[in-house]
């Protein structure tokens, strides 16, 4: 083994980016990449690093010496579920660029609910010419549960949108210009929001959070009449039964979901047909794998040279 610690590399993404993010990258490193199949069944005792998505429920009997485990994301609950988790480091990413594109994703999302969308597309099949009615953004409140790193960005591009944004977390962040709210609070928080974003962790706590009962505390004095759900933190905090019966009775308007219960969506699922209703795969914010592993070096240069790593997860609180 060199003096260098290899680096195991588990990601169930893209294979040709991650293939290609691997160039140049670990310098004098061994990369042993579980995706190639050169290395099954390869001895994986005495290796320091792991790098991880979604990876092999044996990794970690067949890593038996890691000492640090990175996630190949912002969220960390597919880690923490994986059987003899080592009690080592878990530490997650964080990266502009991982900011920036969940941030376009809720935006984005927000604008296509405002300006009717998907209305203008189901009159444009039709070769129908109509205005609809075309609110602006400051007519309509943001709330966002979970005022993280990615919930605080949002929120800021947001307002500069011209959205009214509030936030709410377990524990109350204070934000410049944003109006937020503790545990306490939810109720009225929940209030005052047209436009519902989940970028909650997945915790004990969170589980299930996004109910029908949760979801009949939104507001009904918005421009629509029936608040919109936008989730892009994790699936099992919405209850999906539970969004479906709240779209059929009109409690919610729309929504837009990026992540599910249960990963891949079925197809006989409902949600893809929806009239009212946006799905994308689990790709709000897909890691740009050049950036995770460049993240990953720092962090590893940081380890070896005695330094704090940083972006440690606590286990017990799961993010």
């Amino acid at each position: 083994m060199s003096a260098k610690s290899p680096v195991i590399v588990d990601l169930k993404f893209i294979p040709e980016e991650v293939d290609a993010a691997l160039k140049g990258a670990f310098p004098g490193r061994e990369v042993i990449n579980l995706a190639d199949p050169s290395h099954r069944g390869r001895d994986l005792s005495g290796i320091n690093y792991a790098v991880v998505w979604k990876s092999a429920p044996d990794l970690f009997s067949r890593a038996p010496d890691l000492k640090v485990v990175f996630s190949g994301g912002a969220g960390v609950d597919h880690v923490l579920t994986l059987p003899g988790l080592p009690d080592v480091p878990l530490v997650r990413f964080v990266d502009r660029t991982l900011t920036t594109r969940m941030s376009e994703w809720v935006v984005m999302q927000c604008l296509l609910h405002l300006r009717q969308h998907r209305a203008y597309e189901a009159l444009a099949e039709k070769h129908e010419w109509r205005d609809l009615s075309q609110p602006e953004a400051a007519d309509i409140t943001v709330g966002i549960m979970g005022m993280g790193v990615l919930g605080q960005d949002a929120a800021r591009k947001l307002a500069v949108m011209g959205f009214k944004v509030i936030g709410w977390s377990r524990s109350k962040r204070v934000v410049e210009g944003i109006d937020t709210y503790d545990a306490a609070g939810l109720d009225a928080f929940l209030g005052r929001t047209d436009f519902l974003v989940g970028l909650l962790p997945l915790t004990p706590d969170t589980k299930g959070i996004f109910n029908a009962a949760l979801f009949k505390k939104l507001s009904r004095t918005g421009l629509f009449g029936a608040p919109v759900f936008i989730n892009a933190g994790r699936g099992g905090s919405q209850v999906e039964a539970d969004i479906l019966e709240c779209l059929d009775a009109g409690v919610l308007g729309g929504a837009s979901l990026d992540v599910f219960e249960k990963e891949p969506l079925s197809s006989e699922s409902r949600f893809w047909d929806m009239p009212n209703v946006y799905v994308t795969p689990h790709v709000a914010a897909s890691s740009d794998v050049k950036a995770l592993f460049t993240h990953v070096e720092e962090q590893i240069s940081r380890f070896e040279s005695g330094l704090p790593l940083e972006h440690v997860v606590d286990k017990l609180a799961g993010y």
